[in-house]
């Protein structure tokens, strides 16, 4: 009679079962130690990133000024400077420092460059005074202003 050796097992089952819900649980949480010697909870044991420059952090009082100039580079995935001021006829070029691709695209369709590569250049003569915003196309969270004026 199989039936009656069903009870002993399922009991032991659920006695198993109940013993591995109930172990304890690790006695240290895991951190990370970056290169200052901070550390954060739940990464010990990962290795140091060697030539991995330290975080800076930005300001809080604001937008910066306008700049003055005719060139913008494109570093570290933003345009610098975030505005520029040129004179009507003035041409601004465009220099990509990042490692990855990028865009140069009016908001208005007044200007758009091709893809560039790692320090390709565009330029682009601003004819009439007025505000030309533009972003990558590629990564539009990139985003500037040139304002041209008389």
């Amino acid at each position: 009679m199989p039936e009656r050796h069903l009870g002993p097992r399922i009991a032991l089952l659920a006695v198993m079962l109940l013993a591995g819900c109930s172990s304890a649980p690790p006695a240290t949480s895991p951190s990370v130690t970056f290169g200052s010697g901070a550390t954060t909870p739940g990464m010990s044991g990962m290795p140091a990133m060697p030539n991995i420059p330290a975080a800076t952090t930005a300001s809080t009082q604001g937008s910066a000024p306008p700049v003055a100039g005719d060139a913008v580079a494109i570093d570290n995935f933003a345009f610098v400077p975030t505005t520029l001021t040129v004179a009507a006829g003035s041409t601004v070029t465009w220099t990509n420092r990042d490692e990855e691709p990028h865009t140069i695209v009016a908001n208005d369709g007044s200007f758009h460059s091709p893809g560039m590569g790692s320090q390709a250049t565009f330029s682009y003569r601003f004819a009439t005074a007025g505000t030309f915003d533009y972003i990558c196309s590629i990564h539009p969270f990139m985003h500037a202003t040139v304002v041209v004026t008389k």
